[in-house]
């Protein structure tokens, strides 16, 4: 049995590393509906470290069969399912539990699809997605249908004045918050967790755009400019290159 199966209709009970308080302020639940299970086990595992209980299903029927015994907080739905269509299915859960956060994954981006996705629901995402930006997205619905003090917990990450909230997304330098976009986000973040040390292109190809390494591809100096032209207005500049290897921290 796959962990996808294993987790279906249920919420994860192995939730990550807990924290004191973890118990009392009790982790959001998201119902990930996803037929592919090698996505839905990306999904699980990267909400359960992150302190998520996760419930999943891989059909509109299983998905239905897994409310009826646990009420989740939010919804990251698969708009194309074996059964139907994920769309319809967020419509019937948000008419089941008003409150519920929706997210909907989908392979389409035409403008139609997302004007249909938005809706009624809270956010879309487009495959093939970022880890980081699927979890960082279902925080930001999570903060609007749920108070911030029953959301997941995790201690800040910081390196020299620069800080960043992976409970909240937030980002600060030398006391000053600076607006960053989810992917922006996840290549500092990247960054941060490799400390001082040089961090290579196809590396951070693979960790944030989960692509492999091309010869003509610049969007990661592309990201790098945008991150040093916000982060260098509220310090001196951080972010180091390696010509021909990478980029680090200073």
């Amino acid at each position: 049995m796959s962990h996808a199966e294993g987790t279906r209709g249920a919420p994860d009970a192995e939730a990550g590393p807990a924290g004191p308080g973890d118990a009392a302020r009790g982790g959001a639940t998201v119902l990930v509906v996803e037929d592919e299970p090698s996505i839905a086990d990306v999904l699980t595992i990267a909400l359960r470290f992150h302190r998520f209980d996760v419930m999943t299903a891989g059909t509109v029927r299983e998905a239905l069969a897994a409310v009826e015994h646990t009420r989740p907080d939010c919804a990251l739905l698969d708009v194309m399912l074996p059964d139907g269509d994920g769309r319809a299915l967020g419509r019937e859960l948000r008419a089941r539990q008003p409150e519920l956060g929706l997210v909907f994954l989908t392979a389409r981006d035409a403008p139609a699809e997302v004007v249909g996705a938005l809706g009624f629901g809270d956010d879309y995402i487009t495959k093939p997605f970022n880890i980081d930006e699927v979890v960082a997205r279902i925080g930001a619905v999570l903060r609007r249908v749920r108070p911030l003090d029953v959301l997941p917990q995790r201690p800040p990450l910081r390196y020299g004045d620069l800080e960043l909230d992976e409970t909240t997304y937030v980002v600060r330098r030398a006391g000053g918050s600076v607006q960053l976009t989810p992917t922006e986000y996840a290549l500092l973040r990247f960054l941060v967790r490799n400390g001082g040390r040089v961090v290579p292109k196809e590396q951070l190809l693979r960790h944030v755009w989960n692509i492999e390494h091309t010869a003509e591809s610049t969007v990661v100096e592309t990201y790098i400019s945008y991150l040093r032209r916000k982060l260098d207005q509220v310090g001196p500049p951080l972010i180091t290159t390696r010509r021909g290897v990478g980029y680090g921290l200073a």
